[in-house]
This record gives structure tokens, sequence and C-alpha cells, in this order.
């Protein structure tokens, strides 16, 4: 009997952020995709509010930056944390974090490899969405189905065979080579494949009220982009104007009055000039058991959930969609081997693993900060108790601290780079991302890298033409960046520097110290 055969090369199931993000990403190396949604349009709830630093990185190369930036909160707000007792009061600490403005002047002036090459942005995740699934209907090599919802699959050796509704109630079998789950915390496709979530530390129930408000009670000590207070009700400037989400958790059945709820959390009576939704979500640490079952493989919330404490959420599911996107494209187009898939895991699994510890230390304070004024803590107390923990807004090299080791990643041997917690390392090191920096003629290292791999060459016979020239025989998408740049050749010191398409080194070292061959086995996945 003849094995079915696969129709479409991927399908997507999940059209947010991610899943649109995997399928724009998989477009660039000329890889089509179905992407099937049940939604219709992009959801009109902001589930995300803050896009790091290295999302922007990634954004930013599939061409949606500028909206995003034209679409976000304006470059000149501060990043603020106000923590607050009552509103009435002034705060009882303040973090802050420089302005999008701000750190763009930074990155620019300190140029050493220690900065991003693109500042973070607040924006709406709705909003983000809208903009990626837009991007997602106009390309040519990604069709998208909206309305259609994924019901059950079953696979073998060869094929996914799954099986969708579509918007008028008909059944409809389709059969990939691959189906990605990226449809959210709930994940139909992770239930399907029969992949398990490991939890850790509390699960709690969490009412979002999204309101528009001018209510001057809500600026009276200064703007703020999150407010923290000790009735338990988080406030969430989402345009440094008149929208706000008030976060509170309950126990129990969902409150019958949620603005009654928080007014009285936050002991005053704040104005709601216009309730745009309420909506409900349940609070928990997960991590998937496996990310992949054969062909079926996940991919953002389907994978890991997080509290939305560090921004760790949707930016941890961006690059895993960038990250499994050239894995499996080197698979179907056949200049990749089988060893790129189960790398996925490999690399990925961990960053949501520490991202969730990471997660969960923020999320003890917003905990016990309450707990603390509960007991009796003075507002002395309460202030220096903040003041210890107010490091963590100042992340950077979380969001860039991924450091791959898998098969697919050429040790050098060397002793692993010191990590810090408020800056990028700028160190090459194999499987961290390359330091970025702007070069000499004013443009950045990263805008000369490309989709796809990059061999970054600072010879002075441009020695690197030979593992270019390998991998083109290969069909390995690979870009030929040759730089005589005294700051590049400071930060970035190996003669031959061989980049990833998600912008992690794979190898770096002398001309002649590898053979070209071998070292595409490895990068490749043929060998592992």
């Amino acid at each position: 009997m003849t094995a079915p055969t696969p129709t479409e090369p991927i399908l997507i199931v999940g059209c947010g952020p991610v899943g649109a993000t995997l399928a724009l990403q998989l477009a660039q190396f000329g890889v089509p995709s179905l992407v099937v949604d049940r939604a219709v349009a992009a959801t009109p709830y902001p589930k995300m509010d803050f896009v790091n630093a290295r999302s922007m990185e990634l954004l930013h190369r599939l061409g949606v930056g500028p909206a995003i930036r034209e679409r976000g909160v304006p470059p000149r707000f501060d990043f603020t944390f106000h923590w607050y007792t009552s509103l009435a009061e002034p705060p009882l600490a303040v973090w802050n974090y420089p302005s999008v403005d701000q750190q763009r002047d930074t990155i620019r002036r300190v140029n050493d490899g220690t900065m991003p090459a693109e500042p973070y942005q607040r924006l709406t995740g709705s909003i983000l969405e809208e903009i990626l699934r837009d991007a997602v209907r106009d390309h040519p090599l990604i069709e998208l189905r909206e309305g259609w919802t994924f019901r059950s699959l079953a696979q073998d050796d060869n094929v996914v065979i799954a099986r969708l509704t579509d918007p008028d109630g008909q059944q409809h079998e389709l059969r990939a080579a691959y189906a990605i789950g990226c449809d959210g915390a709930g994940s139909a496709v992770r239930n399907a494949a029969d992949i398990g979530v490991d939890l850790i530390g509390p699960t709690s129930q969490h009412c979002d009220v999204y309101f528009r408000s001018d209510d001057p009670l809500l600026r009276a000590h200064g703007r703020y982009f999150l407010g923290i207070h000790t009735g338990g009700v988080m406030l969430v400037s989402r345009d440094e104007e008149a929208v706000w989400t008030a976060t509170f958790p309950y126990e129990g059945e969902p409150p019958t009055d949620p603005l009654a709820v928080v007014q009285q959390r936050l002991g005053a009576p704040i104005r709601f000039d216009e309730v745009m939704a309420v909506a409900h979500w349940e609070g928990r640490l997960g991590v998937a058991t496996t990310y992949r079952s054969g062909r079926v493989i996940l991919a953002g919330d389907a994978a890991h959930q997080f509290y939305p404490t560090g921004g760790h959420g949707a930016n941890t599911g961006l690059a895993d969609a960038v990250d499994l996107a050239w894995k499996l494209a080197g698979v179907v187009q056949g200049w990749g081997g089988a060893g790129l898939l189960t790398a996925y895991e490999t690399e990925r699994r961990p960053v949501a693993l520490i991202n969730r510890e990471l997660s969960f230390n923020l999320l003890e304070v917003w905990r016990r900060f309450p707990a603390l004024a509960a007991v009796g803590a003075t507002r002395a107390q309460l202030a220096g108790f903040l003041d210890q923990d107010a490091y963590q807004i100042d992340n950077l090299g979380i969001h860039f601290g991924a450091r791959y080791t898998s098969p697919i990643v050429v040790p050098d041997g060397g002793p692993e780079p010191a990590w810090d917690w408020r800056r990028v390392t700028p160190e090459v090191w194999p499987g961290m991302r390359v330091p970025g920096l702007f070069l000499g003629d004013g443009e950045h290292l990263f805008d000369r890298l490309g989709a796809g791999f990059a061999v970054l060459d600072q010879t002075p016979d441009a020695a690197g033409a030979a593992l270019v020239a390998a991998a083109q025989r290969r069909g390995v998408p690979i870009r030929h960046v040759t730089v005589d740049d005294d700051g590049c050749r400071k930060v970035i010191g190996a003669p031959l520097t061989l980049i990833r398409p998600d912008q992690h080194v794979a190898w770096h070292g002398d001309p002649g110290e590898v053979t070209e061959e071998a070292l595409l086995d490895i990068v490749c996945g043929i060998v592992t």
C-alpha cells in the first residue's frame, strides 16, 4: 500500500504573533505554509504589552518594524513602574528604565557589543497581532484560512493528517509534512499529540478590565507603565493616554462586578469612561514535557506558559518561531538533516525553563508586596523591600542571554563568557547571539547578515569564500560578509565567524581549522 504523501509542506495552527512570525520567517526561505486560525480577525483584547529588544531585532528582519514603531507607545515615554499603597499618596517606589528614544541614543553612543540593535517597544498585543496577520494575508507564499478550527490529528512517519472544520461547519482532512501548534496555552494541537505540561509554582485566576479613562487620579503622581498596588490590583497604561487595563487575582467564581472590585482594591473611586472588555485568564508556570512528537511540533504558549511578570511569554514564543523556521526550512528544502529538528527542542526548551524561573522570580515580588502590606509592614519597610529588587527591570542580559549547547553548534573549547543581568555579553562564543554593532560606514552589522547563514569574514584575503562556496553547492542559503572595521575586529576577534539564520554563532575560528564539508554537516544537522 502506498504511503500517504503531504499536500502541504507546513501546517501552522494559530495566527497569533508566534504563528504569524513562523509563517513569515518560513516565507523568507521560500517555504510556503498553510495557516489556520479559528478567529476571523486579530483579537481586540491586548494580551501583551511589551516587545523586548531581542524580539524587535527579529521582527525588524521581517519588515514590520516601522509599523510596530508607528502604532506603539511613542518613544519619548519612559518605561516606569510605580508601587502604591494608595493612588492618593505618592508611590512607595519608582522603578525606571530608559525610554525608547534614550535607549536608541545609548545604542548609537556605546557601540561596543553590549547593546541591542533595536530598542524595545511598548505595544498592545492586539496591534502586534493585527500587523503580523495583515502581513501573512498579503504574502504570496502563505495561505491563511480564517474561521477554521483544528479538531484532531493522526500521523505516521511520512505525514500528519489534520482534521479541521471550516466556517460553515464542514469537515476537512488535510495532509501536511509537519503540523506546528501555535494555538496558545490550551493548545488543541498539544492535546491531540498527547504532550503533557510540567507545572511549577502557583496557579491562579485573574480578571482583566480593559477600559478607557482620563480620570486625573490615575496620573496624580506622574506617568507610569505599570502601577502595582498593595490592594492586589495592577494598572497597565496601554497607550500613555486614556486606555488602561486593571488586573487582579481572585479565588472561586469570577466576580459579578469587576469594576467594583477594582475600585475597592485600589481604595479609590476611579472613573471608568468606557469598559472595552472584561477577560479572565489562568496564571501558571508550565513548560511542555516535549516540544515535538514525530511530525508535530509546538511553539509559543502551546509550548510554555508564564505569568506576565518579566515580559517572557510572547517574546520567548517569537524567538521559538524564528529558531524553528530556519530548521524546518532546512529539512523541507533538503539542505538540512533530521538533527535540525532535534536541536529545536534541545535549544529552545532550556530557554523556556530558565525564563519560567525568572518569571517566577519577579512574580514573587508581586505576590509579597501586598502580602507584606497585609501583615503590617510600614511604608519605609515596603520601600526598602522594593528597592532591593529594582534591578529586575534592567534585564537586557535575560532577553539576550540564550546560550545554545547542542549538536549543531561547534564548541571552541574556551571558557564560557560571564553572564550579566543588565547588558548583552559582547563576546563571540558558539551558541550565543553574535554581538551587534554599527560599522564605520554607519550600517549595522545585522543588516548585512541577511535571512540565512552568514560567514563574517575579517581575513585580509576573504578566506571565508571557500566555506560560502561549499554551502552554496549544498543549497544552503548563505551570505559572504567581508568586514574591514576596527570596531568589529575589537568586538568580534575571530577571523571567520559562521552565523546562523537566528543570528547565533555556529562556529568561529581560523581558515583551515576545520574542513568546510565537515563543518556544514554539523551545523546543518546532517551529522550529530
